[in-house]
């Protein structure tokens, strides 16, 4: 990325692992939505891309060279790249939250470049093996997959809970799935009819268009996946007493407006999620699984000279869930 809606792929010296460090090649990369945010907008939130970005962060690709305390017999192994690198000693690492590390160097995140590159250096333990069992396409979905999977825990989804889905984008699809995993009984809601569509084909009991009709039903748990102000107060208010609210999507301008009197009088319990912490090995055991329905979401596959039309793909057609960039396809194009 070299400015607003602008892109080239360009050649760059092949970067060098550390002691710790392991250099993958990386051979599949998922557009996430806050991928498309730096690109359409030039910024998310307060953070603004001041300089050229490589963008991607949901990776997966096989380890080719080792640092020197590293062992030589990870190389050849096919990883899914765990994208947030935290700093390993404040406080909130040293108490297990490292997603909270205000050190975190996350991929894509400026100024730290992603991952729509050939290649890629990145701490070993943060390189997670995946078994033949996951195509690349689906080992690069882990990184969503693991939102999902923090998402469903934070909100305590169990056996016979009654949850709603708000927005069904790929995460929200990944919640439904991680959901119905856990034994819930879950209801989907979004504007699409395409995408409420895919949502019971993977599994969802119940969809709503919320465009046509009004939310009903006390619900457990709601698990919302869009940030759309509507979709928070609605969603909310659709919660039975005792109530469980997680907020995964994030409003455009950063903020929403809560029922508060309904938050007091049903006991809600409300929280937020930001990225996820020690879920990788329980989301790739979870694909592993045959439960969930990865390859559902890959809509398009692109060269690294296609990045360009493939971060403007999920703007213009509501069908496009997850394009997924193969930069080995092609390394030397512009775009």
């Amino acid at each position: 990325m070299t400015g607003v809606d602008a892109t080239h792929v360009e050649q760059r010296p092949m970067p060098v692992p550390g002691p710790l460090d392991v250099l993958v090649e990386v051979r599949a990369v998922g557009v996430c939505g806050s991928d498309v945010h730096w690109y359409r907008d030039g910024h998310i939130g307060s953070t603004w891309v001041t300089e050229p970005l490589v963008l991607g962060h949901e990776a997966s690709g096989v380890i080719v060279e080792v640092g020197a305390d590293v062992s030589p017999e990870r190389v050849g192994s096919r990883v899914a790249i765990e994208p947030g690198v935290p700093c390993g000693r404040c406080g909130d690492c040293r108490a297990g939250r490292y997603n909270l590390c205000s050190h975190v160097r996350f991929l894509a995140t400026p100024p730290v470049d992603g991952a729509f590159a050939s290649h890629l250096v990145i701490p070993s333990d943060f390189a997670h093996d995946v078994p033949d069992a996951l195509d690349d396409d689906e080992a690069a979905l882990i990184e969503p997959l693991a939102v999902a999977l923090w998402a469903v825990r934070k909100a305590g989804v169990g056996l016979g809970d009654r949850v709603l889905v708000s927005g069904a984008g790929p995460v929200g699809l990944l919640v439904l799935q991680v959901a119905r995993a856990a034994g819930a009984d879950v209801t989907v809601c979004d504007l699409s009819d395409q995408r409420l569509s895919i949502a019971l084909d993977l599994g969802a009991q119940r969809t709503i268009d919320v465009a046509n009709e009004a939310l009903s039903g006390e619900f457990t748990a709601l698990v919302e996946c869009s940030g759309a102000p509507s979709a928070v107060m609605a969603g909310v208010t659709a919660l039975g007493r005792a109530g469980r609210a997680v907020f995964v999507g994030v409003a455009r301008d950063g903020h929403v407006t809560l029922p508060l009197d309904i938050v007091q009088s049903r006991e809600i319990t409300v929280t937020g999620t930001f990225r996820y912490a020690h879920q990788y090995p329980d989301a790739i055991a979870l694909a592993c699984s045959g439960r969930l329905d990865l390859r559902r979401l890959v809509t398009s596959t692109h060269p690294l000279s296609g990045v360009h039309e493939a971060l403007l793909l999920p703007g213009h057609d509501r069908s496009a869930l997850k394009p997924m960039i193969h930069p080995q396809q092609d390394e030397t194009t512009s775009a």
